[in-house]
Protein backbone atom coordinates (compact mmCIF):
# COMPACT_ATOMS: atom_id res chain seq x y z
CA UNK A 1 0.00 0.00 0.00
CA UNK A 2 2.90 2.56 0.01
CA UNK A 3 2.50 4.86 -2.98
CA UNK A 4 5.44 7.04 -4.35
CA UNK A 5 4.85 9.87 -6.73
CA UNK A 6 8.03 10.96 -8.42
CA UNK A 7 7.92 14.00 -10.67
CA UNK A 8 11.07 15.48 -12.04
CA UNK A 9 12.65 17.74 -14.89
CA UNK A 10 15.33 15.21 -15.74
CA UNK A 11 14.77 12.90 -18.32
CA UNK A 12 15.48 9.30 -16.81
CA UNK A 13 16.31 6.93 -20.10
CA UNK A 14 15.58 3.07 -17.92
CA UNK A 15 12.07 4.41 -16.42
CA UNK A 16 11.21 0.65 -15.43
CA UNK A 17 14.43 -0.18 -13.93
CA UNK A 18 13.99 2.97 -11.99
CA UNK A 19 10.65 2.44 -10.55
CA UNK A 20 11.38 -0.88 -10.10
CA UNK A 21 14.29 0.33 -8.04
CA UNK A 22 12.50 2.85 -5.55
CA UNK A 23 9.74 0.14 -5.20
CA UNK A 24 12.49 -1.65 -3.45
CA UNK A 25 13.91 0.99 -1.61
CA UNK A 26 10.41 2.73 -0.11
CA UNK A 27 9.77 -1.40 0.50
CA UNK A 28 12.75 -2.12 2.80
CA UNK A 29 12.22 1.43 4.27
CA UNK A 30 8.51 0.79 4.99
CA UNK A 31 9.05 -2.58 6.34
CA UNK A 32 5.98 -3.25 3.89
CA UNK A 33 5.96 -6.17 1.11
CA UNK A 34 7.47 -4.84 -2.36
CA UNK A 35 4.53 -6.79 -3.48
CA UNK A 36 2.02 -4.02 -2.83
CA UNK A 37 4.16 -0.78 -3.37
CA UNK A 38 3.05 1.30 -6.59
CA UNK A 39 5.16 3.40 -7.87
CA UNK A 40 4.36 5.97 -10.45
CA UNK A 41 7.31 8.25 -12.45
CA UNK A 42 6.76 11.59 -14.42
CA UNK A 43 10.04 12.47 -15.98
CA UNK A 44 10.77 15.14 -18.70
CA UNK A 45 7.95 17.52 -16.65
CA UNK A 46 8.24 21.40 -17.43
CA UNK A 47 9.35 22.18 -13.07
CA UNK A 48 10.77 25.23 -11.59
CA UNK A 49 13.10 25.51 -8.55
CA UNK A 50 15.31 28.62 -8.06
CA UNK A 51 16.04 28.15 -11.71
CA UNK A 52 15.91 25.18 -15.02
CA UNK A 53 18.58 22.79 -13.37
CA UNK A 54 16.94 19.61 -13.27
CA UNK A 55 14.93 19.25 -10.07
CA UNK A 56 12.86 16.78 -8.16
CA UNK A 57 9.22 16.15 -6.24
CA UNK A 58 8.12 13.44 -4.24
CA UNK A 59 5.50 12.06 -3.00
CA UNK A 60 5.04 9.23 -0.64
CA UNK A 61 1.98 7.63 0.81
CA UNK A 62 1.28 5.10 3.26
CA UNK A 63 -1.27 3.69 6.03
CA UNK A 64 1.51 4.28 9.02
CA UNK A 65 5.19 2.96 8.78
CA UNK A 66 6.25 6.21 7.84
CA UNK A 67 9.38 7.77 9.69
CA UNK A 68 10.00 11.02 7.82
CA UNK A 69 13.54 12.31 9.54
CA UNK A 70 14.91 8.39 9.24
CA UNK A 71 13.31 8.23 5.41
CA UNK A 72 14.25 11.69 3.63
CA UNK A 73 18.37 10.79 3.81
CA UNK A 74 18.29 7.90 1.79
CA UNK A 75 15.40 8.73 -0.29
CA UNK A 76 17.61 11.90 -1.66
CA UNK A 77 20.69 10.11 -2.08
CA UNK A 78 18.74 7.54 -4.21
CA UNK A 79 17.39 10.51 -6.31
CA UNK A 80 20.75 12.08 -5.87
CA UNK A 81 22.79 8.62 -7.21
CA UNK A 82 20.33 7.59 -9.93
CA UNK A 83 18.77 10.57 -11.34
CA UNK A 84 21.60 13.20 -11.00
CA UNK A 85 19.66 15.17 -9.16
CA UNK A 86 21.57 17.47 -6.45
CA UNK A 87 20.23 16.48 -3.20
CA UNK A 88 19.60 20.67 -2.53
CA UNK A 89 16.91 20.27 -6.12
CA UNK A 90 14.67 17.96 -4.44
CA UNK A 91 11.76 18.18 -2.14
CA UNK A 92 9.45 15.10 -0.50
CA UNK A 93 6.47 14.70 1.12
CA UNK A 94 5.33 12.23 3.34
CA UNK A 95 1.54 11.48 3.86
CA UNK A 96 0.37 9.14 6.14
CA UNK A 97 -3.28 7.97 5.30
CA UNK A 98 -6.20 6.44 7.53
CA UNK A 99 -6.51 2.97 6.88
CA UNK A 100 -10.30 3.77 6.15
CA UNK A 101 -9.37 6.35 3.44
CA UNK A 102 -7.18 3.80 1.63
CA UNK A 103 -9.06 0.62 -0.97
CA UNK A 104 -7.42 -1.87 -2.57
CA UNK A 105 -9.25 -5.13 -3.86
CA UNK A 106 -12.55 -3.75 -3.69
CA UNK A 107 -12.41 -2.39 -0.16
CA UNK A 108 -10.73 -0.41 2.42
CA UNK A 109 -7.79 -1.03 4.97
CA UNK A 110 -9.71 -0.14 8.20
Amino acid sequence: MPFINVSTSAKIEDKRKLLEEISILVSSLTNKSKRFVMAKLDDNSEMYFEDESPCCFLVIKSIGSLSPSEMAKPIADFVNEKMGIPIEKIYISFEDVAASMWAWNGRTFG
